[in-house]
């Protein structure tokens, strides 16, 4: 079995399906409620251990209540969490407000992400101590996680496919983008300086390049070749997490050998029957038959 590494944020997403969004000062009722961790690594996580492989999530989650909820859906979901946070202490791991339109699937987010506390860095001992990664992803949120995983690796000569989820930029990503074997990129990414995403991309030092639109064609770049990859029809009954759907299930298949297009046709695959599904986990049934 391979071991991948997700390495950045953890949430916990409450989702309100509903018929409409309010306006200002307006209530709307819920149709269905969910409760359950989120955050890019945390939702690739869950997926990649959905799909068979040793998922092992390094984040910031605390001793908090909150926290508690978060670690206690990854693991019920076959998620190995190594908290960088000692043991004991709090954290303000975000909470996240979730709506998802009832008719078109799709979400809307209020989150703070990881701007309420910087992560700890985790040292090389607790590093060490987890089962060797055959990919690691990175998120971009928690920036001290990824230099410290980045720098464990480098220390202990380990070379793993490094795989980055680039959704919108941050400043960490000129850092990132120059370790990555493959970027995957969504459609609204920008590179300062760049019109061209992928190209600022590949000049900042990504060696491949994904990037994913919607139910559109995902594109593919890397060793002098290009393509698309096409997504499979679905109705779209709820969007959220789909990119880190996409995520998980992209690192699952490279770990496992797959050559890069290959990789993207099953991630596709993955993502759209995220979409079809109602609900944060109901969707992972349908994904193990």
């Amino acid at each position: 079995m391979d071991v991948c590494w997700f390495v950045g944020l953890t949430t916990l997403d409450v989702v309100h399906r509903a018929a409409g969004r309010p306006g200002r000062d307006e209530k709307v009722t819920a149709s269905r409620q969910d409760v359950a961790a989120g955050g890019p690594a945390a939702n690739a996580a869950v997926t990649a251990a959905a799909l068979g492989e040793r998922a092992v999530l390094v984040s910031a989650l605390g001793g908090g209540p909150v926290a508690s909820a978060a670690r206690a859906d990854l693991e019920a979901h076959g998620v190995r969490v190594h908290d960088v946070v000692p043991a004991g202490e709090d954290f303000p791991l975000a909470v996240s407000a979730v709506l998802v339109h009832e008719e078109t699937g799709e979400r809307s987010v209020v989150s703070a992400d990881a701007a309420l506390a910087s992560a700890p860095a985790p040292g090389p001992e607790e590093l060490g101590a987890l089962p060797a990664p055959d990919v690691v992803l990175l998120d971009g949120h928690h920036p001290a996680l990824a230099r410290a995983v980045l720098a464990f690796l480098a220390a202990a000569g380990a070379r793993p496919l490094v795989v980055l989820d680039a959704g919108r930029w941050r400043p960490v990503f000129s850092e990132l983008l120059a370790v990555a074997d493959v970027a995957a990129l969504s459609a609204v990414f920008t590179v300062p300086g760049h019109d061209d995403a992928v190209a600022g991309a590949t000049a900042l030092g990504a060696r491949r390049v994904v990037v994913t639109h919607g139910a559109e064609p995902v594109e593919w770049h890397g060793d002098g070749r290009s393509g698309t990859v096409d997504v499979p029809v679905a109705r779209a009954r709820d969007t959220l997490g789909a990119g880190d759907a996409f995520h998980g299930a992209l690192a699952a298949a490279l770990a496992q050998g797959a050559a890069l297009p290959d990789a993207c046709t099953a991630a596709a695959r993955v993502a759209s029957t995220r979409v079809a599904h109602v609900g944060p986990r109901a969707w992972l049934a349908d994904l193990a038959r």
